[in-house]
Parts: C-alpha cells; sequence; structure tokens
C-alpha cells in the first residue's frame, strides 16, 4: 500500500485517494478537428514505462484536490509529490 503525502493535508494512506492517470497530456488545441482515430489516441493511449512516471490524483476523502506524483513503477516508490500549478521534477515522464 502507498503512503501518498497530500500538498495540502500531509501523509495519507493510499486507500483515501483516487488516481487519474498520466500527468502533463495536453488538452487538443482543437477537438472537433480531431479524426476519430486522433481522438481515442488521446483518450486512450498513455505512457507506460518502467521508472520514474508522473500520474494525477484527487484526495477524494479529504480536501478533494487535484495533484500529481512522480512514482517508480516499479517499485511503487513515490519520488515527488507536486500541485498541478508546480514544474514536473526532472526526471518524471
Amino acid at each position: 500500500m502507498l503512503l501518498l503525502n497530500c500538498p495540502w493535508c500531509g501523509p495519507r494512506d493510499e486507500t483515501e485517494y483516487h488516481y487519474g492517470g498520466q500527468a502533463h497530456v495536453p488538452y487538443p488545441q482543437a477537438p472537433a478537428d480531431l479524426t476519430d482515430e486522433e481522438w481515442a489516441e488521446y483518450l486512450f493511449f498513455r505512457d507506460n514505462p518502467q521508472g520514474p512516471f508522473a500520474e494525477r490524483w484527487v484526495h477524494s476523502t479529504g480536501c478533494r484536490r487535484w495533484f500529481n506524483v512522480v512514482r517508480d513503477t516499479t517499485t511503487y516508490q513515490v519520488l515527488a509529490v507536486y500541485r498541478l500549478t508546480d514544474p514536473r521534477p526532472e526526471g518524471a515522464r
């Protein structure tokens, strides 16, 4: 089980959070102009690396705010936690 450190509430057990997928995925500039294949690519295809990976989490039973976590996908070690307004740490995909 993970111990995530909410930037607003402090350390809490993983059961208080919900995973929100890959972080730093830009929304398409003109979504109406995308083909079905391009829209499907945006919606469903994400990176799946071994090693550091930037993810979005929401503190669903606490402050209900979204934040980013850099987690090593091979060891589950949490490497960094930062607010959505903060820059992505070096080495995070």
